[in-house]
């Protein structure tokens, strides 16, 4: 049985929504029907869907809904990054993005309240390929699964921060566009999360507005001029979506940009002024829980960031790094795809691959942010070995002819992703070795003949049996 809707609540609903739907029947697809389940395939690894009567999603190319909830966690597809199980509603990111695209140049873009990744690895599969992409989490332990679900998805063009948005107060006009999924009162959220209903109260409202009028103000400076603030939360009350969208508009020099929808999607479109243009998903409406978007142009011409020797000087290293002979960056060259278009860096005993033409914006960043990660792991230095990181087998930049690769069967594949033991065929190689299913990598195991070390990450091991 449900929990009950706060009275409050309701007649919240009641007195402001009346315009744009039925509220009652709203009330009633959050008391009485159950979520869908949907899901996004990754465009550059992608998966053969094992679940039969998958369904497109309309908004998102990439996204299909399922007929029942399968046990994710014994999917190996999830673990390796070919799928992401996100709520169909959010996928609209996707279709936002699309239609501020003009050409295929890179782009510069910020997800300020990114965990755990959903619409992040959305806007990675919309951006033009080579666009640089930020995704920062003020919770650090959302922001460590956020990292998880990335370094998954493989995109190597890639920085997560964690932090509070006042850190990028600091970093310049660095940003094409700015996605900002700001906290709110989770309205959006009742139909399956019962601690949203029981949180919920007009204080939570009120508190929620400051907050995102707070995360805005933080998030307008790193915006370019002609740039996009992609406004969004999952919660109904005007306070924190038209209303915030006014604000925005009344506070700052900008102008709403509309998004064309697709035929009878369901989207409710709201204009609280003429010139503003709003989208609002709701689950009697749509397949899908509440959502409230706006994009919206920052006031300027859009210029293109250009980076001077002075800004691309960098500071000398005095810690341990320095001292790692150069033969072990070029060693693990060969490992990844366009070498000559990523730096490889060395920090400590790490080997990461960060692409060269963003690294005065990583520069940058790194003086005002905490950085989790910077493009990809590739290595660590362990006396005269060099132990390839998880986050390389994931990595759309890890080099098919690397390490030799042997394909491993459902049982065997979850075995692995328990981080058990697993035996390769006789005929394998010894060494480090790339274990894969459907083809795509799971991670990495060092073959020692008689056996093999299993080297998933710990962490992430799965416990279902």
């Amino acid at each position: 049985m449900k929990t009950p809707l706060n009275k409050d609540f309701i007649t919240l609903l009641t007195s402001t929504l009346t315009p744009l739907t039925d509220p009652q029947l709203l009330i009633e697809a959050l008391t009485s029907t159950d979520p869908v389940v949907s899901l996004r395939v990754n465009k550059r690894k992608p998966a053969q869907l094992p679940w039969n009567r998958a369904e497109p999603v309309a908004w998102c190319d990439s996204g299909f809904y399922l007929p029942e909830r399968p046990i994710f966690t014994l999917a190996p597809e999830l673990h390796q990054g070919r799928i992401y199980v996100q709520d169909a509603s959010s996928m609209f990111i996707q279709t936002a993005i699309k239609g501020l695209l003009t050409s295929d140049e890179p782009l510069t873009y910020l997800d300020a309240c990114a965990a755990p990744g959903g619409k992040t690895t959305a806007a990675i599969d919309t951006l033009p390929d080579g666009s640089l992409v930020v995704a920062n989490e003020y919770d650090p332990r959302r922001a460590s699964v956020l990292r998880e679900n990335l370094v998954k998805w493989g995109y190597p063009d890639l920085i997560v921060t964690q932090g509070d948005t006042a850190s990028f107060r600091g970093v310049g006009a660095m940003f094409d566009i700015v996605a900002a999924d700001v906290p709110c009162s989770g309205e959006g959220m009742m139909r399956k999360d019962a601690e949203a209903v029981a949180q919920w109260s007009p204080a939570l409202v009120r508190e929620c507005v400051e907050r995102q009028k707070e995360i805005v103000a933080n998030l307008w400076d790193a915006l370019k001029p002609g740039g996009y603030l992609i406004y969004s939360t999952c919660t109904f009350n005007m306070d924190e979506n038209e209303g915030m969208i006014e604000w925005i508009c009344d506070s700052f020099e900008c102008e709403s940009v509309r998004v064309a929808l697709p035929p009878d999607s369901g989207i409710v479109v709201s204009r609280p002024r003429p010139s503003i243009e709003c989208y609002r998903f709701m689950p009697h409406l749509v397949r899908g829980e509440g959502l409230f978007m706006a994009v919206l142009r920052k006031g300027g011409t859009s210029t293109h960031e250009v980076i001077t020797k002075a800004d691309n000087k960098r500071k000398k290293d005095k810690n341990k790094a320095s001292a790692k002979p150069i033969k072990s960056v070029e060693q693990c060259k060969g490992w990844i795809t366009d070498a000559e278009q990523y730096e490889l860096m060395v920090h400590d005993d790490l080997i990461t691959a960060f692409p060269k033409r963003y690294v005065p914006r990583l520069e940058v960043l790194r003086k005002h942010c905490r950085v989790i990660q910077a493009g990809v792991a590739v290595a660590t230095v362990k006396g005269k070995d060099f132990i390839p990181e998880h986050s390389l087998a994931m990595s759309t930049l890890c080099s098919a002819e690397a390490f030799p690769r042997v394909e491993l069967t459902l049982e065997q594949a979850l075995d692995y992703l328990r981080r058990d033991a697993i035996t390769l065929p006789e005929s394998s190689p010894r060494g480090f070795v790339a274990v894969t299913y459907g083809g795509y990598p799971l991670g990495f195991v060092k073959n020692l003949g008689n056996r093999s070390n299993n080297l998933y990450p710990q962490g992430w091991r799965i416990l279902m049996r």
